[in-house]
């Protein structure tokens, strides 16, 4: 424990020099800002500030790419309580009970709950990543690439069966993913694979156009026909953000069971946010003694998911940070900056660059505490900016992303790239398609191969080497445990007999 805070200690002296300081400033202020506009959620901004990576050192560009993660989900609530308007899904389930709060003139108290519950649930998340995450440290040594490929092949098989949707959908948007990602030229042999003889796909496809093709440009499309939101100025005093004794009590159970939620819900990739908010609600509601008071304006409905979804987004960062596994589509976009600048996640990223992890642990801190003081004098902007006409915010993003894309390698290809994947991606969203699972096999397929052709270089060809390590073989079992269960899945829910038959 005295090695923790030690290292701790040690992020906070690299989150608070002045440069760092200002990178986390600038993420948590733009994802509260994508927060509470519709559409442009963390996955869009992170994919168009990617290429910003490029030419800032590392640890400031993750602090600020984190800040807009965990900053946009402070955001979302905002409009979800005030309008009814979930600009992202984890927030739809707040609208439920939030919004009548509203209605019936306590919205502000809504939105101080909320905060508190936002700031708790990240405490204990940042808390438990500080303590667990050296756990792993001490087991650093013992990954060869037998166990790393094992462990990532665990993250893929859990990232695409738990995909939300049919299973099959998520493991044929993996396979797709794994397919792009093996795009480009042979590390081992230098031979072109799938390059079709374009010499611009020699390097292989950039990250940040597949992923503001799949879910920038896709999302436009989607939405360009959309209805305008018509606002009214909302305006939220301190004062009115103050909850009464009553109220707090009633919060605070669910708080803390709505953290545990998100505690184990961040700790299995693939689950993203939207569950566990929903989860968190029906929990709720299940043991209320009262649940008819539940989408009347119940405080608990409020609490319980917001506190879950904070609770989720900081406990994520531990599978990528020390295991290397992406919990959801964001973490694997982490992932690719911090590939881009060169820095290998895993359990010996820890000890190799302890300035980005610990500072990123620091960063949590400071930028929840930014937040918890910037949202009070931010609310009545952040509504006003809801009546920017829809038709000016299109063009604007798609310019800005054409930039972003350009600006990477100066090659017109990417952002002919975008284009082609923005397309892609609208027919998988229309065909209800998860597309989150091809960042993930995209991103973690290279990083597979290449630790399964080391695991087998060192075994000379054994696959029974998986086995024969206890480590590896653990994370085997769970794959094979895994598929198992989504094959119980599907035969339990093919027996069950459906509604129309069960009338007769």
């Amino acid at each position: 424990m005295e090695q923790a805070l030690a290292d701790l200690l040690y992020g906070f002296g690299v989150a608070l020099q002045p440069t760092n300081l200002m990178w986390v400033v600038i993420g948590v202020v733009l994802g509260n800002l994508i927060g509470v506009l519709p559409g442009l959620g963390a996955m869009t901004t992170i994919s168009m500030l990617l290429p910003l990576t490029y030419v800032i050192p590392a640890v400031p560009a993750i602090l600020m790419l984190a800040g807009i993660f965990y900053g946009s989900m402070y955001g979302g609530a905002i409009c979800a309580i005030l309008l009814n308007l979930p600009s992202h899904p984890p927030h739809a389930v707040t609208c439920i009970d939030g919004y009548p709060m509203t209605l019936n003139g306590r919205g502000g108290a809504a939105l101080g709950v909320t905060m508190m519950a936002s700031f708790f649930a990240a405490s204990v998340g940042i808390a438990l990543m500080v303590f667990v995450s050296p756990l792993l440290e001490a087991v650093a040594f013992k990954f060869g690439p037998t166990e790393i490929s094992a462990v990532m092949l665990l993250g893929l098989l859990a990232g695409s069966t738990m995909a939300r949707g049919s299973p099959l959908k998520g493991i044929a948007m993996t396979l797709f993913g794994l397919f792009l990602g093996s795009i480009g030229t042979d590390v081992s042999s230098g031979i072109q694979r799938y390059t079709f003889g374009l010499p611009d796909l020699a390097d292989g496809v950039d990250l940040a156009a597949l992923s503001l093709g799949l879910f920038g440009i896709a999302d436009f499309l989607l939405t360009v026909d959309r209805r305008e939101v018509s606002t009214t100025t909302t305006r939220i005093t301190m004062r009115q953000m103050m909850p009464t004794r009553a109220e707090l009590k009633r919060s605070i159970l669910p708080m803390l069971r709505g953290t545990g939620v998100g505690a184990i819900f961040g700790a299995m990739p693939g689950t993203g946010p939207t569950i566990t908010t929903f989860v968190a609600y029906a929990l709720e509601r299940k043991i209320s003694k009262s649940p008819d008071r539940f989408g009347k304006g119940a405080i608990e409905g409020v609490t319980a998911p917001e506190a879950a979804a904070h609770s989720k987004t900081q406990i994520d960062f531990i599978p990528t940070m020390s295991l290397g596994i992406p919990g959801d589509p964001v973490m694997a976009l982490l992932l690719g900056a911090l590939i881009i600048k060169g820095v290998n996640t895993g359990p010996q990223l820890i000890t190799e660059h302890p300035d980005v992890f610990w500072g990123l642990v620091a960063s949590f801190w400071i930028g929840n505490l930014l937040l918890m003081v910037l949202n009070v004098p931010l609310i009545g902007i952040w509504v006003r900016l809801l009546r920017i006409p829809y038709r000016f915010l299109f063009p604007s993003a798609l310019f800005f992303i054409a930039i972003g894309v350009y600006s990477t390698h100066n090659n017109v290809f990417d952002i002919l790239l975008v284009a082609v994947f923005g397309c892609v991606g609208a027919i998988f969203l229309l065909l209800e398609f998860p597309v989150a699972p091809v960042v993930l096999g995209f991103v973690l397929g290279p990083m597979i191969e290449e630790n399964f052709r080391r695991a087998m270089v060192l075994s000379r060809g054994d696959l029974m080497t998986y086995l024969e390590r206890p480590i590896s073989a653990t994370f085997i079992v769970l794959c094979l445990a895994l598929i198992l269960l989504q094959f119980y899945s599907y035969l339990r829910l093919s027996s069950s007999p459906r509604p129309a038959q069960a009338m007769h």
